[in-house]
C-alpha cells in the first residue's frame, strides 16, 4: 500500500445535515481587506481585523521588513498556494535554522535517523471504533494542489508578510506564545505551565517520573471556529523536560492549529514549536525563528492541511511521530508513514538534550473573556468528548518511545480538563486503536458561561 501521509477514517456519504449546535462556520463569512501600505487584497474569516489594519509608522514598518529580509531567505523557485500562501523553496543548507547563535558550527544531519522499533499491535476489526479505512494517497496540504513541488535539495517555507507581523502584539511577540505565570490554585504536578494567562486543555499525559525519548499519535483534523483574532485552538503532542514551576521548561511540540492571528485565516495547519526557557525569549512557531532544521522538500510547516473532518460524515487525520535519534540525539519529527519532516537539534535545549519526563496530547484554546464572558472557540470539533467517533475530535493509538528506540502502547496516563463544561475529555482503549480518546468542546453555551 502506498504511503500515507493523510488518511481517511470514514468513508461514508457526507451528511446534507446543518451543524447542529455550532454557529455560523467562519470560512463561509468571508471579508476583503487590505493595509494602506500593501497593494494587494486577501480573503479571510469574518473576525473583526479592524483593529489590525491601523496606521503604522514609518519606523516601525522598517523594523519588520529588516526582520523580514532575515526569516524570509532568498527562493530558488517560488509556489503560489490556491489558498494565498506563498511558499518558497529554499535551499537547504540557506534556511533559517542555521541562523541560530548555538548552531553556526552545526552541520545538517544528513544520514536518516534511525526509525522506533514497532512492538506489533493486534487489530481487532470487531473493535467499537474499528469504522476507519485506510485511502489512498491523498491530497493532504493546500499547496500541493497545483501540482508544483520544490525541488531536491530545497525545503519548502512560507513566506512571512508585513500584515502577518502586524497582527502580532509585537514584532518580539510575532511567532510565539505568550510567556505565562503559574496559577497558583493548580496542583503541583499539574501538567502544562501554559493553563494560566487564558490557556485552556483537554488532555491526556503521562507521570513525570519515567525517561521518555519519543511519543507518536494520530490525530483527527477539523476546523474549529475561533471568535477573537488573537485567539486560537490547536490539537498537538508537547514532550516536556524541565520543572513546570520555574523558566526552564523545555517543550518540542508539533500538530495541528487554527490561528487567525498568526496566519490570518481559520484554515487548520501543520504546526511545529520549541521552547527551552518555559516560553519567555527562546523558541517560536514553525520556522519563524532559528531553531527547527527542516529536511523535507514536500511538507511545509505553517500550510494548511486538506481536507479536513466533517461532522457525521468523512473523517480525517494525521500521523505524528517525534523522538530522539539515539545516536545524535536530535529531536526528528515524523508525519504520516515515515516522511521526515526535520529535527530539533539538541543544542537548542537543556533537560530536552538528555530525555523528556513527560508527554502530552490533546488540545489547547486561548479564553480571551471578550466581553466578560467565556470564549465561544471551538476545541477540535467543537463538541464535547461523549458524542464520539464522526461527530467529537480524536486522539489515537498513544504511543511511546523508550531507551531502546522501540514505540509502544501508552497504557498508564491521566486526563485534564480545567472547566469540563466548556471542553472535556475522555480516555479508552481496544485492540485497533490502542489508547485513544475524545476531547473538545464548544467553550461558552449557558453550562459554561
Amino acid at each position: 500500500m502506498a504511503s500515507n501521509a493523510y488518511i481517511i477514517a470514514n468513508k461514508r456519504a457526507v451528511s446534507s445535515h446543518p451543524h447542529p449546535h455550532r454557529q455560523p462556520h467562519l470560512p463561509l463569512l468571508l471579508l476583503l481587506y487590505s493595509l494602506l501600505f500593501i497593494g494587494k487584497f486577501d480573503l479571510v474569516s469574518a473576525l473583526n481585523y479592524t483593529k489590525y489594519t491601523r496606521k503604522v509608522s514609518n519606523l516601525r514598518l522598517q523594523r519588520i521588513q529588516k526582520h523580514l529580509e532575515k526569516i524570509n531567505k532568498p527562493a530558488v523557485i517560488t509556489i503560489e498556494s490556491p489558498d494565498g500562501d506563498i511558499i518558497d523553496c529554499v535551499h537547504k543548507r540557506k534556511q533559517p535554522a542555521l541562523d541560530h547563535p548555538l548552531l553556526k558550527k552545526h552541520k545538517i544531519q544528513r544520514v536518516a535517523p534511525e526509525m522506533p522499533k514497532v512492538k506489533t499491535l493486534k487489530r481487532d476489526e470487531g473493535s467499537g471504533d474499528s469504522k476507519r479505512k485506510e485511502g489512498e494517497d491523498l491530497i493532504w496540504q493546500m499547496w500541493h494542489r497545483n501540482g508544483t513541488r520544490c525541488p531536491k535539495g530545497t525545503v519548502p517555507i512560507r513566506r512571512s508578510t508585513t500584515r502577518d507581523v502586524l497582527r502580532a502584539k509585537s514584532l518580539f511577540h510575532f511567532g510565539k506564545k505568550q510567556s505565562t505565570t503559574i496559577n497558583p490554585t493548580r496542583r503541583a504536578d499539574a501538567p502544562d505551565v501554559v493553563s494560566s494567562n487564558g490557556h485552556e486543555h483537554a488532555i491526556a499525559y503521562t507521570a513525570t517520573s519515567q525517561e521518555v525519548y519519543g511519543a507518536k499519535a494520530t490525530i483527527n483534523v477539523w476546523d474549529p471556529s475561533i471568535q477573537e483574532v488573537n485567539e486560537f485552538s490547536l490539537s498537538q503532542i508537547w514532550i516536556l523536560s524541565g520543572s513546570f514551576d520555574g523558566s526552564d521548561l523545555n517543550s518540542i511540540e508539533a500538530g495541528w492549529q487554527v490561528s487567525p492571528e498568526l496566519y490570518g485565516d481559520s484554515r487548520p495547519r501543520l504546526f511545529t514549536y520549541w521552547t527551552s526557557d518555559s516560553y519567555q525569549a527562546t523558541g517560536c512557531y514553525n520556522l519563524l525563528c532559528a531553531g527547527f532544521v527542516q529536511a523535507n522538500s514536500r511538507i511545509a510547516i505553517g500550510a494548511a492541511i486538506s481536507p479536513v473532518s466533517q461532522y457525521d460524515a468523512n473523517q480525517y487525520d494525521i500521523t505524528i511521530l517525534i523522538w530522539k535519534d539515539p545516536k545524535l540525539g536530535n529531536w526528528w519529527m515524523g508525519f504520516g508513514d515515515n516522511n521526515l519532516v526535520g529535527y530539533w537539534p539538541a543544542e537548542l535545549f537543556t533537560h530536552l538534550a538528555d530525555h523528556a519526563t513527560m508527554v502530552e496530547w490533546g488540545g489547547e484554546v486561548v479564553n480571551s473573556r471578550a466581553n466578560g464572558k467565556h470564549t465561544s472557540t471551538e476545541m477540535g470539533s467543537g463538541h464535547f468528548a461523549e458524542d464520539g467517533f464522526g461527530k467529537s475530535s480524536y486522539f489515537r493509538n498513544l504511543e511511546l518511545v523508550d531507551a531502546d528506540n522501540s514505540l509502544s502502547s501508552v497504557h498508564d496516563i491521566s486526563t485534564l480538563a480545567e472547566n469540563t463544561n466548556c471542553y472535556n475529555i475522555k480516555n479508552s482503549y481496544n485492540n485497533e486503536w490502542g489508547t485513544y480518546f475524545y476531547y473538545g468542546g464548544p467553550g461558552n453555551h449557558p453550562q459554561c458561561p
